[in-house]
C-alpha cells in the first residue's frame, strides 16, 4: 500500500478542476464549472465541477466524488492504480507499505490474470512459429490472407493447438493456477471438473489495452471446422480485467497515429484492422465485433474528436451506418461515412488497393454523416410528402444531437439546401426539438426532487393504508433506512455545526445547540444505531472525528481515503436543486433554502425514521408471536409480546400525531 502521509499529498494536491479538465471540456458557471458527463450519453451539460470544494457531481447520472474517484472511474482503475496515476501526474514520489489481506488480493488476482495473458500470448505465438501444426495452419491462413511478417509481429498473431487440453494441460505444468485460466476464459471448467481450452484449434488475436498488455483474446475457427459453425469468431469472457465494451482492438497500436493524424478510423473486425493497418492505415480501431458503445467512443475521444466510420457498400452496410452514429455525435465528435463499393469490406478492399489508392478513394468519397444522410433518406423519400415530413423529423433528430451551437446550426444551413425547404423551417423544428429535450431533463431533475423531498410523507402514508404485507418487504425497509439514515447524514455533515436553537440553562444563560447535538442526542435517547453499512460508516467516522475533539468538515467526507465515503458524501452534499431552481426561477417561482426550515426537515426525517424502525419491530413481533402459537405453554410469552407491540403501536400514534398524519394500527 501507498503510505498515508503520500495519500494525504495527493490529495492535497490533486486539484478536481485540473484533473477533470484532461478529459472533460468545461465551462465556468458562477463558481462552479460544468460540461457533459463522461460517465452518460448527454447533450446538456450536467456534469459540475466545484473547485472549492474539490469534488464533482452528474446531476442526470448522480455520480460524483473527489479526484481519485474520478480516475477510478473514468480510466478504470483501482484505487492504488487512480493514486499512482495521480502521483505521477504531479510528480509526487510513492512511499509504499503493506496492503491489508483483502487489497493484496485484489490487486495479485489482477497481476496474476495479466501475467496469465502474456504467457499464453508467447504461447501462441511459439505454437504458430515453432510447430508444424502451428506452421502449417495458423501461420499458413495469415499468409494467406497476405499478412506480411511485420503485421503479425505488431499484433502479436499466434495460433492455439488443435488438442484440446494443449494449453492448459501446459500452463497447469507452468504453475499457473486453474482458478486463473477459467476467470481469463482461457480454460472452460464443466462441473464434473473437466477442463479443456476455450480457443483450441483456432488463430488467435490478442486484445491488448492502452499500455500494450494483453487483456483478452480473440479466435478464429479455421477451414473446414467453420462450415456448420455458428460462431467463427470467440472471444475472452467478461473479466477483471477485461470488458469488451470499454476496449477497442487496435488501440494500443494505433493510438500514436490517431493523435498525430487527428482521425480515427473505426472499422468492425480484426482483419480488417490488419489489412488497413498493413497498406498504410494505421490510425484504425475496430469495435471487437460488437455494437458501439459509448465507452468506446469516449476511449476515442481521449485521442482525436474526428472519427470516420467505414461500412460495406451493400444495402446491409448502408443501413449499419445510420444505427449508432448519434452517439458519436452526442459526444461532440466530427463523423465522416465511407462505404465501400458494393461486395467489398475494408479487409478486402484494402488488400486490393495500395496505400495511395487507399488514401486518395478516402479522400474522395468520406462523407459527413448528417450530409450523408440527408442524401440517403432524400433518394428513398422521392417525391412522396409524407416521406419527406418523415425525413426531417428523421434529421432534425440526428441535428439536434450535435451539442456545438455553431455546428448545428452550419448542419441546419447545409440540410435545408439540400432539403429544398426554408431554413427558419428547419431551425425551428430543430430548436423545438432541443427545447423539448432540455425541458424533459429539467423537469426530470424537478420531479427528482420532489421525488426526495416528499418521498418520506408519500410513502408512508401509502404503506399505512396497505396491508401488512407491504412491510414485510425486507428489500423495501433496507432501502428507506438507506434514504432515510443518508438524509440525517447529509444534514450532520451539511450543517452539523450549525446552531439549531438555544436553550435557557437555570443560571439564565443560553446553551446553543447545533445540529449534531440535537440529531446524536435524538438517536441515543431512542437507542437507535444506523442499519445501512455505508451510511454507518459515514456516521461511525464522523462520531471519530468528534470524539477526537475536532470539529468535523465538508472535506473530511469528500476527500476521505475510503472511496465508499468520499462518493456517498458528495452525494449528500452536492446542491442537486442547482439546475431546478435555475428553471423555475425564471418562471418566477421562489424555492426557499433548507437553511431557512432546519428545524422542520429534521424534525419530520427523524419522525419518520423512527416510525420506520417501529414499523419493523412490530413486523418482527408478528412473526414471533406467530412462531409461538404452535408451541405448548406459551402464553405467557405471546402476552409479553402483546405488551412490547402495544408500547410501538402508541409510539408510533404518537409520531403520526407530530407529522400531523393519521398511522393507523395494525
Amino acid at each position: 500500500m501507498i503510505e498515508h502521509e503520500t495519500v494525504d499529498k495527493i490529495f492535497e494536491t490533486a486539484s478536481i478542476l485540473d484533473v477533470v479538465s484532461e478529459f472533460v471540456s468545461l465551462k465556468k458557471r458562477g463558481t462552479n464549472y460544468f460540461g457533459c458527463c463522461p460517465f452518460h450519453n448527454e447533450k446538456t451539460a450536467s456534469f459540475s465541477v466545484s473547485p472549492a470544494k474539490n469534488i464533482y457531481y452528474c446531476f442526470g447520472c448522480h455520480k460524483g466524488g473527489n479526484s481519485v474517484n474520478f480516475i477510478m472511474e473514468h480510466e478504470q482503475l483501482s484505487y492504488y492504480e487512480a493514486l499512482k496515476y495521480l502521483a505521477n501526474k504531479y510528480h509526487i514520489e510513492i512511499k509504499e507499505t503493506e496492503r491489508t489481506p483483502e487489497e493484496q488480493e485484489r490487486h495479485d488476482d489482477r497481476e496474476s490474470m495479466m501475467v496469465l495473458n502474456e504467457f499464453a500470448k508467447n504461447t501462441f505465438i511459439r505454437n504458430m512459429t515453432d510447430t508444424d501444426e502451428g506452421r502449417a495452419i495458423g501461420y499458413k491462413y495469415f499468409k494467406e490472407r497476405g499478412f506480411n511478417e511485420e503485421t503479425i509481429k505488431a499484433y502479436e498473431l499466434g495460433f492455439s493447438l488443435t488438442d484440446r487440453k494443449a494449453f492448459t494441460d501446459f500452463a497447469l505444468k507452468s504453475g499457473y493456477q486453474l482458478r486463473y485460466l477459467t476467470t481469463t476464459g482461457l480454460t472452460i471448467q464443466h462441473d464434473d471438473g473437466y477442463t479443456f481450452d476455450r480457443f483450441s484449434g483456432r488463430v488467435m488475436f490478442p486484445i491488448h489495452n492502452l499500455t500494450g498488455k494483453v487483456i483478452g483474446f480473440g479466435g478464429r475457427v479455421l477451414d473446414a471446422r467453420t462450415k456448420g459453425v455458428n460462431v467463427k469468431y470467440m472471444n475472452s469472457p467478461q473479466s477483471e480485467i477485461y470488458d469488451k465494451s470499454r476496449s477497442l482492438y487496435g488501440i494500443y497500436q494505433a493510438k500514436s497515429a490517431i493523435v498525430n493524424k487527428q482521425k480515427c478510423f473505426l472499422v468492425e473486425g480484426y482483419t480488417d484492422v490488419l489489412s488497413m493497418h498493413q497498406s498504410g492505415i494505421v490510425n484504425v480501431v475496430a469495435s471487437n465485433g460488437t455494437a458501439l458503445t459509448t465507452e468506446q467512443i469516449r476511449l476515442i475521444k481521449k485521442f482525436t474528436d474526428n472519427v470516420t466510420v467505414l461500412y460495406d457498400g451493400d444495402t446491409a452496410g448502408i443501413d449499419a451506418a445510420l444505427r449508432g452514429i448519434d452517439m458519436i455525435l452526442a459526444e461532440g465528435m466530427n463523423v465522416k461515412v465511407l462505404l465501400l463499393p458494393d461486395g467489398e469490406d475494408p479487409d478486402s478492399f484494402a488488400r486490393s488497393h495500395s496505400a495511395s489508392e487507399l488514401e486518395e478513394f478516402i479522400g474522395a468519397n468520406e462523407t459527413d454523416f448528417v450530409l450523408f444522410k440527408t442524401r440517403l433518406l432524400l433518394n428513398k423519400a422521392g417525391n412522396d410528402p409524407i416521406k419527406k415530413a418523415e425525413l426531417i423529423n428523421d434529421i432534425v433528430a440526428s441535428i439536434a444531437m450535435v451539442p456545438d451551437d455553431i455546428k448545428r446550426l452550419l448542419y441546419v444551413r447545409e440540410c435545408a439546401k439540400l432539403m429544398d425547404i426554408d431554413e427558419p423551417v428547419l431551425k425551428d423544428a430543430t430548436e423545438k426539438k432541443l427545447n423539448k429535450i432540455t425541458y424533459q431533463q429539467l423537469e426530470a431533475a424537478q420531479k427528482e426532487r420532489e421525488r426526495e423531498r416528499r418521498q418520506k410523507e408519500a410513502a408512508l402514508q401509502t404503506q399505512t393504508q396497505q396491508p401488512q404485507t407491504a412491510l414485510n418487504n425486507d428489500d423495501a425497509f433496507n432501502k428507506r433506512m438507506h434514504e432515510l439514515e443518508s438524509e440525517l447524514l447529509r444534514y450532520l455533515i451539511k450543517f452539523g455545526n450549525d446552531v439549531l436553537f438555544d436553550v435557557k440553562k437555570d443560571d439564565s444563560s443560553d446553551e446553543m445547540v447545533t445540529v449534531s447535538q440535537y440529531i446524536r442526542n435524538e438517536l441515543k435517547t431512542d437507542n437507535l444505531v444506523f442499519r445501512d453499512d455505508a451510511c454507518k460508516k459515514i456516521f461511525d467516522c464522523y462520531l471519530s472525528i468528534i470524539n477526537d475533539g475536532i470539529l468535523p468538515q465538508d472535506n473530511m467526507f469528500t476527500q476521505n481515503h475510503d472511496v465508499e465515503i468520499s462518493s456517498l458524501a458528495v452525494d449528500l452534499l452536492i446542491n442537486k436543486d442547482e439546475v431546478c431552481d435555475k428553471f423555475w426561477n425564471s418562471r418566477n417561482r421562489y424555492i426557499p433554502p433548507e437553511q431557512s426550515h432546519l428545524m422542520e426537515i429534521i424534525n419530520r426525517t427523524l419522525y419518520y425514521y423512527k416510525v420506520e424502525i417501529a414499523q419493523q419491530e412490530i413486523k418482527n413481533i408478528g412473526i414471533i408471536i406467530a412462531q409461538l402459537q404452535s408451541e405448548p405453554d406459551s402464553d405467557d410469552k405471546i402476552a409479553e409480546q402483546l405488551k412490547k407491540l402495544s408500547v410501538f403501536q402508541r409510539y408510533i400514534v404518537k409520531l403520526g400525531e407530530k407529522l400531523g398524519i393519521v398511522m393507523l394500527r395494525k
